[in-house]
């Protein structure tokens, strides 16, 4: 009976051990687990919307007690900061102030960096259409008309959203990783809309 009680103490870790090995996981738990430390599961299947065949990424932003008037002029300052931010390059520009309509709309030129430091400088011309429909309490933002400028000083690549950061373009049949180079333009895209939209959402909250 002792040598039994010892035998059952001395196995009892391992057995504990056994059970945290991912490979003895149930398949569904393995999945799961991989989908938690996936670096780039926000920017999978679904995070690049398209409207009839074009990328266009678009938020109702809420503006509580805030007037049209309000918000509108909210929404222009920004817009219009932005113009003279360092990543912004000369192409830069509101297009429409309707101060009736409560319309604003501008196109930007921009830097999107991948990478910099003191060897390495991995950077693309971004450009893109911003407009903003305001109202009481409210802001539709859409940023949309997508498209890229890449390595202009060596073999220049003129790149649209829809060519180059869709689900079919940067996305792998899987829905488990973003492909390395069409990759890194939608992870930095959703990343510089997701800075855009949270900022607005600051600005009017």
């Amino acid at each position: 009976m002792r040598k039994f009680m010892i035998a059952a103490l001395l196995l009892a870790p391992l057995s504990m051990w056994a059970q945290d090995n991912t490979w003895e996981r149930p398949e569904e738990e393995q999945e799961e687990v991989r989908q938690q430390v996936n670096p780039d599961a926000k920017y999978l299947r679904g995070a690049v919307p398209e409207v009839d065949g074009k990328v266009v990424f678009s938020k109702r932003i809420e503006a509580p007690g805030k007037s049209a008037d309000q918000v509108y002029a909210i929404v222009l300052q920004y817009m219009q900061k932005m113009l003279k931010e360092k990543n912004q390059l000369e192409h830069s520009a509101i297009v429409t102030e309707d101060a009736t309509q409560h319309t604003v709309a501008a196109g930007y030129e921009e830097w999107l960096v991948f990478r910099s430091s003191a060897i390495v400088l991995d950077r693309t011309r971004l450009y893109y259409a911003l407009k903003a429909e305001c109202g009481d309490g409210y802001a539709d933002i859409e940023l949309s008309h997508i498209r890229y400028l890449y390595e202009e000083s060596r073999s220049p690549l003129r790149l649209t959203a829809e060519e180059w950061i869709s689900d079919d373009a940067a996305v792998n049949k899987k829905n488990t990783r973003l492909y390395p180079r069409s990759g890194k333009f939608r992870r930095k895209t959703i990343d510089r809309k997701d800075f855009l939209f949270n900022k607005f959402e600051s600005l009017l909250k």
